[in-house]
């Protein structure tokens, strides 16, 4: 059984882990962190009030509205990371920036 010492390194490495994948997850967002966060809060409040009709017409719409230039790059990350449709979007991709 590994002691406190041992046990304190282990979790340091496993931070340090976490904070390099985060850093490279970071790296890789065809738009920042903040204009999705921005994205998710306006996909909760409208689809809570409406149903998905299984387009990303509303994630365009945002895009559109805040003058992203690179929408089929963001359109096809959103793509590769389960977010088909604006619901799946607020569903699949949103929990990738719970940290």
């Amino acid at each position: 059984m590994p002691d406190k010492t041992e046990k304190a390194r282990r979790k340091q490495i496993q931070r340090e882990l976490q904070e390099k994948a985060q850093a490279e997850f970071e790296k890789k967002l065809p738009i920042s962190r903040e204009l999705f966060q921005n994205l998710f809060d306006l996909l909760d409040e409208v689809l809570e009030k409406n149903t998905c009709d299984d387009s990303l017409k509303l994630t365009k719409q945002f895009l559109g509205s805040q003058n992203i230039q690179n929408i089929e790059e963001v359109e096809n990350w959103l793509k590769e990371n389960g977010g088909f449709c604006d619901c799946e979007v607020l569903y699949n991709v949103e929990e990738f920036f719970e940290v």
